[in-house]
């Protein structure tokens, strides 16, 4: 005889009922709040809350970086924040299964501030993409993502 377990969070209700949530749709619904309150709001408190102490974010912002840590993220964060002060995620497609969530995204943005090392271009620009994020205990443990961020800054230098 085989057990079949599933994973799940649970959460109260306004009435004290305990409503059961498939581990993914929780993993979903953090991956939504990530780039809603962490990009779209640019509110870098809130990475302390859901990327991980021992957290890994992979190919961001060159495709073989690492950043390890809450710390190191942040950093990166205010540096992107800084030349995109207007930045806007929009996630095209979320996918989950169990603790894996896969993001395709697309976000628009103004180059308005000097943050890279050159000039504000003023340039508008689109950027696309895909996340792969991996959770653990309700926080992000792993984010693999894939951009081109050559082209982008390439296209804001005007090379």
């Amino acid at each position: 005889m085989s057990i079949l377990r599933v994973q799940s969070t649970a959460r109260m209700l306004c009435c004290g009922s305990l409503e059961v949530i498939p581990v993914s749709e929780a993993n979903r619904q953090l991956t939504q709040r990530w780039f809603n309150e962490v990009w779209n709001q640019r509110n870098s408190a809130v990475i302390d809350e859901m990327f991980s102490p021992n957290g890994r974010s992979h190919g961001f912002p060159e495709p073989d970086s690492v950043l390890v840590g809450p710390g190191h993220f942040k950093t990166l964060h205010e540096t992107f924040c800084g030349a995109f002060p207007d930045l806007h995620f929009v996630l095209d497609d979320i996918i989950c299964e169990g603790n894996r969530v896969a993001v395709r995204w697309t976000t628009t943005m103004t180059h308005l501030g000097d943050h890279f090392g050159f000039p504000a271009s003023k340039k508008k620009t689109t950027l696309s993409g895909s996340s792969f994020l991996t959770f653990e205990n309700g926080m992000i443990m792993d984010g693999w993502n894939f951009m081109e961020m050559h082209r982008l800054i390439e296209s804001l230098r005007g090379d």
